[in-house]
C-alpha cells in the first residue's frame, strides 16, 4: 500500500465553495472539523496569548461571547482582537444578573418576532426577574417577575434550549423566628419553564414533611432528583406530580386570583404562584446510594455510575444498568493517582455511550459494549487513553549536606504537593481560539484569550493578523 496523503487544505475549501458536499450537511461538518484538524496539528502552528483581562466578578464565555461584571460587559472573541460588543447600563446590586443561559432559535419553528430568531441570553436577576436578553445588544427583550416568597438563584436545563429551571436558594428561618417555635416545612422551590416563548409549566414546593431533610434539588430531562445529605439519591416523574399536584394552571400575562389577591401572572408586585403543592408522597422512580450525591445517567441501555458511600472509596467508580442494579464487567474504575484533587467521570455529552475517566495525568475514553453472545450483560473496555507530558519535578531529589554525605530524597510529587495545588479552571477551545478563564483564590478572576498562528519559521514572521497585538501584550480593562 502508499503512504497515506495528508489531506489538501486548500483543495478541501475549494471542493467546499463549488458545492461538491452540499447533499450532506454532515460531510460539510466532518470536513471543516478535518481542516481545522489539520490546521491545529502541524507542527508550525501555535497559540499566542492576544488579550487578557482581570475581574472581582466571575467571567463567563458562551459561543464566542465573554461575559464581565455580572454579565452586564459583553466582548466579542470572534474577531482577530477580542471586542466589546455591548455595554449594559450600571445598576444597583439587587438588579444584577445572579445567573445566565445562552438560548439559540430552534430550527424549522415560527416565532412571533424576528428578533426570536436570533440568540438570546436568559438572565435571572437579584431581584427575582428572568429576563431574555439580545446577545448582539444588551437590549432586555422580555421580562417576568418571578415572586416575593423566596430568592431565586440558579439557573438551569431541564430539557436543553426547550424547558428551563430555576431554583431557589435554600429557605432557612431566622434565629428569631426559631426561638418563637416557628417551623419551616418548605425547604426550596423550583420555577419551570418552556422557552420562546415562554410559557410557564408550574413552580414547584419541595416540602421537608413529604420529602424529609433535603439537601438539594434539581430537574433534568423530566426527572425530579432529590439529594440528601446521607448520600441518598431519588428520583421521580415530574410530569407525574405535575399532573396530580396542580393546584391551578396558570399563564403568564393573564389576570390570576390567588389566596384572596388579584393580580397578573408573571407581573410585579403579583408574580407567579407556588401552583404545585405535594400533598403526598408521590411514587419513586429509582434510588440509590453515592458518596457526595455523586450520581449520573446515561449509555446505551442506560446505566448510571455512582462511588460507593464510604470515604475510604473516594476515587472509586462503579458502573451499574439502571434496570437490575448489575455490575457491568469491569464496571469497577480506579485510576492510581496521588493528587491533591481527585478524579472525576462522566458520559460524554454526545450520547454515544462513551465515558471519560479524567486523571491528574490521562484521560481515559472508555465504552460500553454488550457480551458477545450475552446481549443482556455489558462490560466496559477502554477505547483510547491521552497520557500527559508532565513537568520533571526531580531536579531537587539529591542534596549534599555540609560534611559532603549525598542525600537521596524518594519522592513521588505528582499534585499533591501544597504549592502546586491548582484552583478553579475552565478552557474553551472554539475555532482558532482558545480560552482559559481562572479562579484564583482571592476572588481574582481572570480571562486568557490565545490564537492560533503559523510560524513561518523566521523570527517574528507569523501568519496572523493579531500581530500588533502580541506585541502589545495588550490588556483589556473595563
Amino acid at each position: 500500500m502508499g503512504r497515506t496523503r495528508k489531506p489538501n487544505v486548500c483543495l478541501q475549501l475549494s471542493r467546499r465553495a463549488l458545492g461538491f458536499f452540499s447533499r450532506d450537511a454532515g460531510v460539510v461538518q466532518r470536513t471543516n472539523l478535518g481542516i481545522l484538524r489539520v490546521l491545529v496539528c502541524q507542527e508550525s502552528t501555535k497559540f499566542k496569548n492576544v488579550w487578557t483581562t482581570h475581574s472581582r466578578s466571575p467571567i463567563a464565555y458562551e459561543r464566542g461571547r465573554i461575559y464581565l461584571d455580572n454579565y452586564r460587559f459583553c466582548v466579542s472573541s470572534v474577531a482577530a482582537k477580542p471586542r466589546k460588543l455591548y455595554e449594559m447600563p450600571k445598576c444597583s446590586k439587587s438588579e444584577k444578573i445572579e445567573d445566565a443561559l445562552l438560548w439559540e432559535c430552534p430550527v424549522g419553528e415560527l416565532l412571533p418576532s424576528p428578533s426570536d430568531y436570533k440568540s438570546s441570553l436568559i438572565a435571572l436577576t437579584a431581584h427575582n426577574w428572568l429576563h431574555r436578553i439580545s446577545t448582539a445588544t444588551g437590549k432586555v427583550l422580555e421580562k417576568i417577575y418571578l415572586a416575593s416568597y423566596c430568592n431565586f438563584r440558579y439557573l438551569n436545563w431541564d430539557t436543553p434550549q426547550e424547558v428551563i429551571t430555576i431554583k431557589s436558594a435554600q429557605i432557612k428561618v431566622s434565629a428569631v423566628a426559631r426561638q418563637a417555635g416557628v417551623q419551616q416545612s418548605v425547604l426550596l422551590y423550583l420555577a419551570v419553564f418552556r422557552v420562546l416563548p415562554f410559557s410557564l409549566i408550574g413552580v414547584l414546593e419541595i416540602n421537608k414533611k413529604i420529602f424529609g431533610n433535603v439537601t438539594d434539588a434539581t430537574l433534568s430531562h423530566g426527572i425530579l432528583i432529590l439529594m440528601y445529605s446521607s448520600g441518598l439519591v431519588r428520583l421521580y416523574s415530574f410530569q407525574g406530580i405535575t399532573e396530580q399536584f396542580m393546584q391551578q394552571k396558570l399563564d403568564l400575562g393573564c389576570a390570576c386570583r390567588w389566596g384572596g389577591t388579584t393580580g397578573t401572572v408573571g407581573e410585579a408586585p403579583f408574580g407567579i404562584p407556588c401552583n404545585i403543592k405535594i400533598t403526598d408522597t408521590p411514587p419513586v422512580l429509582f434510588e440509590v446510594c453515592s458518596l457526595e450525591n455523586t450520581f449520573q445517567i446515561g449509555g446505551h441501555p442506560w446505566h448510571y455510575i455512582i462511588t460507593p458511600n464510604k470515604k475510604t472509596q473516594k476515587g472509586v467508580f462503579h458502573i451499574c444498568a439502571l434496570k437490575d442494579n448489575s455490575l457491568a464487567k469491569n464496571g469497577i474504575q480506579e485510576m492510581e493517582c496521588c493528587s491533591l484533587e481527585s478524579d472525576w467521570i462522566y458520559f460524554h455529552p454526545d450520547a454515544s455511550g462513551r465515558i471519560i475517566h479524567v486523571g491528574p495525568n490521562q484521560v481515559k475514553v472508555l465504552k460500553l459494549t454488550e457480551i458477545e453472545n450475552n446481549s443482556f450483560q455489558h462490560q466496559i473496555s477502554e477505547d483510547f487513553v491521552i497520557l500527559a507530558n508532565r513537568e520533571n519535578r526531580d531536579d531537587n531529589l539529591i542534596t549534599v549536606t555540609a560534611s559532603g554525605r549525598v542525600v537521596k530524597k524518594l519522592l513521588n510529587r505528582l499534585d499533591d504537593d501544597p504549592e502546586q495545588e491548582t484552583h478553579s479552571h475552565d478552557v474553551y477551545f472554539d475555532r482558532d481560539l482558545v480560552l482559559h478563564i481562572e479562579q484564583k483564590p482571592n476572588r481574582v478572576f481572570s480571562c486568557y484569550v490565545y490564537q492560533m498562528v503559523c510560524d513561518t519559521g523566521e523570527e517574528g514572521e507569523e501568519t496572523t493578523n493579531t500581530e500588533e497585538v502580541v506585541k502589545r501584550g495588550e490588556t483589556f480593562k473595563y
